[in-house]
């Protein structure tokens, strides 16, 4: 068998094209084209009608580029104004600046509310848990459920890494009804999800606010320099299917069974079994999920052919793949190298 690339070990990922529509919703909400962001970031528009799509990290963080670029806005034209360029880095270095966890989420609040006046953060605490909400002065504003999702996982994110990088987090709330998309939040959101709540917030141990905050300016500049991939590409969850994933990644072009991947984690078939099912998963669903993600950014990235791309896979021959990926994205796998090309 042909080892993949080692492209393809660089922990594939890949995106519902939900969130495609998600970064697109405040320009089409503006009624402006979306082919020349789409175009940019190598996404074929075609994808967008197909509910089982999935695009690369690379063109979704391509994608959020091209729309900043274009746009001239840090936050992809849901406000009412245009959050410049730049802006999102000036909330970084103001909060990098200060000494403690709290400091550093006031003082991004503070920084972020100079910046426009359509949405307020506020860090608030209850009890054991502190909380980082978001209180919308424009109500056609709150009505933007994608603007939710992207202002929680981006402060999220940079108060995970401003805390050293972990935040976890106790619980997500949402301003809004779950929406038909929901099953796809558990890559972005890890954690307990609550719908239909008063405000839009992330809770965490209130005890972390007083860490220490150490990133010194050439941190801030590393951070920066890739900011859009380290705020929007889901994070890895500290899962045992995180570990599976990563086991059946690098064990290429093996791809071990449910008995082989528990021995090498030191457990038994049955506890591992069980403990995916306690992350909400099984073996072949993680199996399947990464042959798929390896595939798309492979169609994406090469010209590998079907055959030996069905065979680095572990399928018995390329018929056997098509039939698996056309299941999985609702596509063939033609229509992903073409979106690519």
């Amino acid at each position: 068998m042909t080892r993949p690339s080692s492209s393809t070990l660089d922990s594939p990922v890949t995106i519902s094209v939900v969130f495609v529509h998600g970064l697109l919703s405040g320009v089409c909400s503006r009624g402006l084209p979306v082919d020349a962001f789409l175009a940019d970031a190598g996404i074929d528009p075609a994808l967008l009608e197909r509910a089982g799509a999935r695009v690369t990290a690379d063109q979704y963080v391509g994608l959020f580029q091209s729309l900043t670029d274009r746009l001239d806005d840090d936050l992809l034209g849901f406000l009412s104004q245009p959050l410049r360029r730049g802006s999102f880095a000036l909330v970084v270095r103001s909060a990098a600046g200060e000494d403690t966890l709290e400091r550093a989420m006031r003082r991004a609040a503070r920084t972020f509310g100079l910046l426009q006046t359509d949405v307020e953060l506020q860090l608030v605490q209850a009890g054991s848990l502190a909380g980082l909400t978001l209180r919308f002065a424009n109500p056609s504003i709150a009505q933007r459920v994608p603007l939710h999702e992207l202002l929680l996982r981006v402060f999220w994110r940079l108060f995970a890494w401003l805390a050293g990088g972990k935040l976890p987090v106790a619980r997500f709330d949402f301003a809004f009804p779950s929406p038909s998309y929901a099953s796809s939040y558990g890559r972005i959101f890890t954690t307990a999800l609550h719908f239909e709540q008063q405000q839009s917030g992330f809770w965490f141990d209130a005890d972390r606010l007083a860490r220490p905050v150490r990133r010194d300016k050439a941190a801030v500049k590393a951070f920066l320099a890739d900011a859009r991939s380290n705020v929007i590409v889901p994070p890895r969850a500290d899962l045992i299917s995180t570990r599976v994933r990563s086991h059946l990644q690098y064990a290429q072009p093996t791809w071990p069974d449910l008995a082989a991947t528990a021995e090498a984690l030191h457990m038994a078939a049955s506890t591992l079994q069980k403990r995916l099912a306690a992350d909400g998963t099984s073996f072949q669903a993680l199996k399947d999920a990464l042959r798929r993600d390896l595939a798309i950014v492979r169609l994406n990235t090469s010209a590998v052919p079907l055959v030996t791309l069905a065979n680095e896979l572990g399928f018995a021959d390329s018929a056997a793949f098509q039939r698996a990926f056309k299941s999985w994205t609702g596509s063939a796998p033609g229509a992903y190298r073409r979106s690519g090309a």
